[in-house]
Formats: C-alpha cells, structure tokens, sequence
C-alpha cells in the first residue's frame, strides 16, 4: 500500500495542493511543504487516538457514517466555487478532536518551519482533514477494516515508509512539542534535508523539498 506522501506525487495530489494554495492565496511549493508536514502529523495522531478501544470506535464510526470518501470523487466541485463553510468547520472539528489541546503547536511549528502564517496553515489544515479523512474512509471500504487493529494498521501503512522506527520518532515528537521551538528545530533539520536518512521520511521529504 503506498504512504501518504505518494498521494501529493499524484495527480489527485497535485489537484489538491492546487486547489488548497488557490482557497488560501499562498504558493503551490509552500502550500506543498506545509501539506507533506502536516499529512503524517495527522495520520499520526490518529494513530494515537485509535490505539484505545473507544478512540478506535469512535473513528471507525466517523469513517463509516460521514467521511466515506465520496469528497474525493468531485475534489473540483470542492474547490471550484470556494470551499463551503460547513467543510472548513468540519475539518476544524477534525482538528479539535485528533490533535486536541496540541492544535496550536503544531499550526505554529508547521507554520515556522514552511515559512508560512499560522493562519494560513490553520487554513490549510482545516481543508485537508476532511480530505484526509475522506482518503482514510476509502481505505477502510477497500480492505473491509472493521475493528481496533485493523484501523491502527492501516494507519501505520500510511504512515511508514522503509524506515518507520524513525519516522514515527518524528512525527512523535512534532505532536509533544511544547512550542518552545528546541525539538522543533530538530525536528526541521530532519524534514528540510538536515537530515536525509535514506528511506526515511527525512530523506523522503528531503526528496520532495529538493524538487
């Protein structure tokens, strides 16, 4: 199954990040940096909050009754017109509930690390959780995942890539940072080609930065 980061290298990918740099008026190349950041960091949180029986309940019964993947299928009809409210407030809502009290910090660490305003990362984030979580609902149909383990596995296949020791150490420690900016820093040496680990998701993003 392929991470991801594969799904911006695609063409759905790539009219997503058009279409999000186009509602927030920013640079497809920052728009991209903020989305291969923020992509796994909500993956990952998800992961997180499916790792209790009743976080694994609660998104497989967001996946199966609102977020079925049918937002993939007209992406231009969600960005032809300017996106609706009701999905803004959504993808909030999405926010709130899987990076809780961390929303701030990693707004503002996405936001110091891509060069970009909070406010137009908390943009970026509140159009693409429910895309991500649309992504999620497809998945889940496909390989008929029904219960705890088999949402925390397809998370985890998205999420790695050949190295996921480290990558998920990443992701971690983006999620418990406290603002201060010490992990921070460390943690943008690794994505922004400080620290290329072939394989990695430092090498992988690395990659995709250095086009």
């Amino acid at each position: 199954m392929s991470g991801i980061l594969d799904l911006l290298n695609s063409d759905l990918g790539k009219t997503i990040i058009s279409g999000v740099a186009g509602q927030t008026n920013q640079p497809q190349s920052k728009t991209q940096d903020v989305l291969t950041m923020a992509l796994p960091v909500l993956m990952q949180a998800m992961k997180r909050n499916a790792s209790t029986p009743q976080g694994a309940e609660g998104l497989l019964g967001a996946l199966n009754s609102k977020h079925d993947g049918s937002i993939l299928d007209n992406l231009g009809g969600l960005f032809g017109g300017g996106i609706d409210n009701n999905v803004l407030n959504d993808g909030d809502k999405i926010l709130g509930h899987v990076l809780g009290n961390k929303k701030q910090n990693v707004t503002n660490i996405l936001g110091a690390k891509s060069g970009m305003d909070a406010s137009s990362v908390a943009q970026i984030l509140k159009i693409a959780a429910p895309i991500v979580m649309g992504l999620l609902g497809k998945q889940t149909r496909q390989q008929k995942v029904t219960n705890q383990d088999g949402i925390e596995s397809l998370l985890g296949g998205l999420i790695s890539g050949n190295s996921p020791q480290q990558e998920q150490s990443f992701l971690e420690s983006i999620l418990d940072a406290d603002g201060d900016g010490s992990v921070v820093d460390d943690v943008a040496g690794m994505v922004l080609g400080g620290n290329k680990k072939k394989g990695g998701l430092g090498g992988l993003l690395g990659g995709l930065f250095g086009k």
